[in-house]
């Protein structure tokens, strides 16, 4: 998908891609979402056949809440969205690649990634502050 629009598949394509996945008892797969040009990891989060679906038909990232039990496209209620930009799996189709234009912050806490806890010189640090209130985000 290097290169050209991901979310110009058929319906034969993305059910394919779909039967390529190895999903877990609960039909989830692990999602991990790079931000495309940087190689930064943004976050991970589950998706299912139908945020699959979702995402390789309308070229915005699309996930499965487990806490919410439905589809949940990222940035739709922060406005902070993924454009998908490539869309691949690992050598045993049980972990998704998503690599995405990120608009904004990709954390609920209002910092660039979720990856910001670290252990750095034998000590648990934060190593990111949020960029945005997470209150203005969600309001």
């Amino acid at each position: 998908m290097s290169g050209s629009d991901p979310a110009v598949c058929s319906d034969d394509v993305i059910e394919q891609t779909i039967q390529e996945i190895s999903f877990n008892d609960d039909g989830l797969v692990p999602a991990i979402a790079q931000q495309h040009d940087s190689g930064e990891i943004l976050m991970m989060a589950w998706m299912n056949a139908d945020s699959i679906r979702d995402t390789l038909r309308s070229g915005q990232v699309c996930y499965w809440s487990r806490s919410r039990a439905k589809l949940w496209r990222k940035g739709e209620q922060s406005g902070q969205v993924q454009a998908l930009k490539g869309f691949r799996w690992d050598c045993d189709a049980d972990t998704v690649l998503v690599l995405v234009d990120q608009q904004g912050v990709a954390c609920h806490t209002g910092r660039r990634n979720c990856f910001y806890n670290a252990v750095e010189d034998g000590e648990i640090s934060i190593i990111a502050e949020p960029q945005i209130d997470p209150e203005k985000l969600y309001s």
